[in-house]
This record gives C-alpha cells, sequence and structure tokens, in this order.
C-alpha cells in the first residue's frame, strides 16, 4: 500500500459530507446571494433564511475545496462557486438540487440492497421504480425535469458541433422528451426535417408553432417508431436492461431502411480506463434503474444482434460521445 493510499481511503469516506455540503449551498441559494464582492456570512444566511453559524461551517468547508473562497470578512466567489448561480450559462444548481433530492440520497442509503440483490434501491422506496416514484413525488419531479432541461442546454451544442447531421433528410428523435436536441440539429440544418417520438403524455404537452420542419409523434418505442434517414437516441438506452434496449434497437431496425443511420448519444465507456465520474454514473444507474452506462464494445454487441453495424465513435466537446451504426 503507498503512503498515498489511506489520504485515498479516508478522502472516499468522508466524501458524501463536502458533497451534501455542496447541495445544500445550492438549494438554499448561497451563491445567487453574492456577487462581485464578499458578503458576510450574517448578510448570507438572513437572505437564504439559514443559521449563521452552521452556514459558516460549511462554507469553510466548501472554501476548503476551492469552492469559494474566504476574505474580507465575508465570502467572495471563485471560479468554481459562480456554476453555483442560476444565471450561469453552465450552471450545475439544477444538477445538484436533483442530486439532494430523497429519490437519490434514500437510494443511496440502501445500496448495499442493490450490491446483495441486483436490484434497484429505488425499488426498496417504490416497488414500481424511479418513473412511478416521480409520478408520486410532483416537487422532485420537477426538480428533475429542470435538471434534464439544464443538462440537455449544455449537451446539445456540443453534440450539434461534433456531428455532421447535413446528410439526413429525415430526422427521428426516439425518446426526445421536450425536443432540445431536434430543435438544436434543426437549427443547423436547414433542409432537414425531423420527428420528434415520444410517449403520448409527453407529446401532447408539446407545441412549437416556430418550428414548422418539427412534426411531434406520440407512441411506444417498444412497439413501432416513423421511418427516418437517421435516428438519434441521446439520454435513453441508459435507462433500459440489456433485454429492453435490444427491443428498442429492434424497433427501430424494423422501421428503418437498410443503410439509415442510429446515433447513440450518451455517456458511452471506452473499453478501457473510463473516468471515475463516469462509473459514477454507472452507478447512479444500477441504483436507480436497471439501466447502465456501457461499453463500446457492448453497444456493438447490442447493435449487431438488432441488425446495426457499428460504425464509429464521435467525440464531443463535453461528457457525451456519439455511437454511430448502420442498419443492414
Amino acid at each position: 500500500m503507498t503512503q498515498q493510499s489511506p489520504e485515498m481511503i479516508h478522502a472516499l469516506a468522508y466524501g458524501a459530507y463536502p458533497a451534501r455540503c455542496l447541495q445544500v449551498v445550492s438549494e438554499i441559494g448561497v451563491a445567487d446571494r453574492i456577487d462581485d464582492e464578499p458578503v458576510p456570512v450574517g448578510k448570507l444566511a438572513a437572505a437564504c433564511g439559514a443559521a449563521p453559524g452552521a452556514l459558516d461551517r460549511v462554507l469553510r468547508l466548501l472554501t476548503a475545496y476551492g469552492v469559494f473562497e474566504e476574505r474580507d470578512g465575508g465570502y467572495a466567489h471563485t471560479a468554481a462557486s459562480r456554476v453555483l448561480r442560476d444565471d450561469h450559462p453552465m450552471s450545475a444548481r439544477p444538477l445538484l438540487r436533483l442530486m439532494g433530492l430523497p429519490m437519490h440520497l434514500d437510494s443511496l442509503s440502501v445500496l448495499q440492497h442493490t450490491v446483495m440483490t441486483g436490484e434497484p434501491a429505488i425499488e426498496v422506496l417504490e416497488a414500481e421504480g424511479v418513473w412511478a416514484y416521480l409520478q408520486e413525488q410532483p416537487d422532485e419531479a420537477e426538480i428533475f425535469n429542470h435538471a434534464m432541461t439544464s443538462k440537455a442546454a449544455a449537451d446539445v451544442p456540443a453534440v450539434v458541433d461534433a456531428y455532421d447531421f447535413t446528410p439526413f433528410g429525415v430526422i427521428a428523435d426516439i425518446g426526445g422528451g421536450r425536443g432540445h436536441l431536434l430543435r438544436g440539429i434543426l437549427d443547423a440544418v436547414p433542409g432537414a426535417e425531423g420527428v420528434l417520438f415520444d410517449r403520448p403524455s409527453v407529446v401532447e404537452a408539446l407545441a412549437f408553432p416556430d418550428h414548422p420542419r418539427l412534426a411531434l409523434h406520440a407512441g411506444d418505442f417498444f412497439d413501432t417508431v416513423p421511418a427516418a434517414d437517421a435516428y438519434v437516441l441521446m439520454h435513453v438506452l441508459h435507462n433500459w436492461d440489456d433485454e429492453r434496449t435490444a427491443r428498442i434497437l429492434a424497433t427501430i431496425r424494423k422501421s428503418a431502411a437498410p443503410g439509415a443511420t442510429l446515433l447513440v448519444i450518451e455517456n458511452v465507456l471506452p473499453d478501457e480506463r473510463p473516468t471515475p465520474a463516469a462509473l459514477t454514473m454507472d452507478v447512479i444507474m444500477l441504483a436507480l434503474t436497471r439501466g447502465r452506462e456501457r461499453t463500446e464494445g457492448e453497444l456493438s454487441a447490442l447493435f449487431d444482434a438488432a441488425g446495426f453495424r457499428f460504425t464509429g465513435m464521435t467525440e464531443t466537446s463535453g461528457t457525451m460521445r456519439i455511437a454511430e451504426a448502420k442498419a443492414i
């Protein structure tokens, strides 16, 4: 064991506390109460409805990690803490509020159940799983949806910049939610038409009067999907186990003509040396869904079984990678 190893273990053992502090200060909006000058902790506490002494100790810990700076009798921003502001273009506040929900915290507390049984921890809280849980918890669902919208706002430009969508006349966004990705693609490719496909309950709540080239199509991707030249699935397949993922891909293949393109956009793991952040997301999927973050090889095998041929991986400037396959 190296000299560093005990320090690493101790850091991991206590790691939940700095993370929780970050979630709490994001929930109560501390960063939004600081502008260009340091703010005394008493003023911050009054603005956030917090206890001054307790808030001071939490901010002192985060300052030790470089999240805030303590100077001139108050707390000031660093580059890291500015990302906690609502008005930051890459704001992490929605994500941190999401990670601070009971859905995550309670699932984490029963993660041993998942390790021992292989069943998602969320099912201890709600037998029908995470989507049923969110239906029963509208306040948490609102925060979840806001976090997903915020993440899409960051991911879409990176995807559109990285991949050339111009060869496609009709692009179908399968499980496309509110259509952030598809609208970004259509803005970049004026000659393309888009089909946003999702469950009826999602589609019925949408309207895009400013996008005449975007059509809405309700349905079930385990049953049938519309025909298109290219199919994009962003943050979709990692929600499902291999059996259901295979069914989704087989459904798409039934509608896809030979040569049609399939684009799976998510946190695809490299076959060797995935990052700790990527593997953390995989364990989150383990705890909350029956899905997983897959390697290039695992995705390629699923493509082959469904009648697609893996043709390459495109990197983006963000965390997403684009796995491309062709219908054969």
